[in-house]
């Protein structure tokens, strides 16, 4: 079944935020999505997590691996 290439979709408040819902066909499959504008369009773009093999791409660096120095660090004070 292909997707439509446009639909209406209903805007509604949420608490104090304003929310879309999208049309079946148009869901993502992702628990965040990128907003961006692009004049009076709103774009929204699946936002992924790591890769899936991302965290185990570490599996065979060694335990006594060591990390190069990053150098000298400031020491600051905390924020009012």
């Amino acid at each position: 079944m292909r997707a439509k290439k446009s639909a209406e979709a209903k805007v509604f408040w949420t608490g104090r935020s304003q929310a879309v819902r999208l049309p079946k066909e148009f869901r993502f499959d992702c628990e965040t999505v990128s907003v961006h504008r692009e004049g009076n369009t709103l774009v929204l773009s699946p936002r992924d997590a790591w890769p899936d093999d991302y965290v185990a791409s570490f599996a065979g660096v060694p335990d006594d691996f060591e990390r190069p120095s990053q150098g000298e660090h400031e020491e600051r004070s905390a924020l009012p």
